[in-house]
C-alpha cells in the first residue's frame, strides 16, 4: 500500500532543480543541459516521489520517467524508460505510485498503451511493474546497439 505521506509531481520545464537535487537516484549525476531538454521536449515525461514527511527541500525519494513514441500504423504508446526508488524509501509502494501515475499520464494522453523492459536480477522493479497493473509479455528478447 502507498504510504499516505508520499506525494508524486509531474514536472515540467523549470523544474531543472528538483533533478538535480536527487543524483543519487540517477546512474549518473543529471547534467543541467540534458535536464533542461529532457523537460521542454514534448512527449518526454519526468515525474517525481517526495516523502511528505521530510522536511522542507528534501530531494525526491524517487523518479519515474516516460516517452511518447508514436508509429503510422499503431498510434502512440508509452515507453517507461526508467523508475528509481531510493533505497530508504523502497518496500512503501512508491515504485508502484510513481508506475500508476505514468500510466495515468498515457491514459489521458491518448496513449494506447505503456512497455517497459527490465532485467531478471532486478525482482523489485517487476513487482512494482506488476503491483502498478503490467503483465510480463512471453518470448521477448532485448537487442541494444551501444555508441
Amino acid at each position: 500500500m502507498t504510504s499516505p505521506t508520499i506525494s508524486v509531481r509531474r514536472l515540467a520545464p523549470g523544474d531543472d532543480a528538483l533533478v538535480l537535487a536527487a543524483p543519487g537516484l540517477f546512474d549518473n549525476p543529471p547534467r543541467a543541459d540534458a535536464t533542461a531538454t529532457f523537460l521542454a521536449r514534448d512527449g518526454h515525461h519526468l515525474l517525481m516521489a517526495f516523502d511528505d514527511e521530510a522536511p522542507a527541500g528534501a530531494p525526491a525519494v524517487g523518479f519515474v520517467s516516460g516517452v511518447e513514441t508514436t508509429h503510422p500504423d499503431k498510434g502512440t504508446e508509452m515507453f517507461l524508460y526508467e523508475l528509481s526508488v531510493d533505497e530508504a524509501a523502497r518496500n512503501r509502494g512508491v515504485g508502484r505510485a510513481l508506475v500508476s501515475a505514468l500510466a495515468e499520464l498515457a491514459r489521458e494522453n491518448g496513449c494506447y498503451g505503456m512497455w517497459v523492459l527490465t532485467d531478471d536480477d532486478n525482482p523489485a522493479a517487476v513487482r512494482a511493474y506488476e503491483a502498478a497493473g503490467g503483465q510480463q509479455e512471453p518470448l521477448t528478447r532485448l537487442i541494444a546497439w551501444t555508441f
